[in-house]
């Protein structure tokens, strides 16, 4: 079980992990021995997980995301295999508890009359410019 908060944890069916051999350098150990961790979290059908909080958690998901409402964690960065797998487990419990922060509502306002003023002017003096552009008479 994977304690997120005090009232949600992910239980144990939810979560499946699968351990393979890491990539990049390391010679025989890299070769060996299968120390990365890739974790399988069954969002979609989360009990734990209320609607919205899936939402938020598919949008910051983004490719880890499966069609099948799954999401993929992986985790090669360390040798042992235990430790590999406390990451992975952390990175999933941080990506949930950033779902669960609801954002803030934007709420909307009128331009100041002064902001209205400046962005006028702005575009005047820009308009003066490209007035003066264009080609010189020698006469004047």
């Amino acid at each position: 079980m994977l304690h997120i908060t005090d009232d949600i944890s992910i239980e144990d069916w939810e979560l499946s992990e699968q351990f393979v051999r890491a990539s990049g350098p390391g010679g025989q150990n890299v070769n060996k021995v299968s120390t990365a961790v890739e974790l399988r979290f069954e969002a979609a059908r989360s009990p734990a997980l209320p609607g919205p909080v899936k939402t938020r958690l598919r949008r910051l998901a983004g490719r880890r995301w499966t069609t099948e409402g799954a999401l993929i964690l992986q985790c090669d960065e360390t040798r042992s295999q235990a430790r590999n797998r406390d990451i992975v487990r952390q990175r999933l419990a941080e990506l949930i508890r950033a779902a669960l922060v609801a954002p803030k509502r934007r709420i909307a306002t009128k331009p100041t009359l002064g902001s209205k003023k400046r962005r006028l002017k702005a575009k005047k003096v820009r308009g003066d410019v490209k007035a003066m552009r264009g080609r010189v008479n020698p006469d004047e």
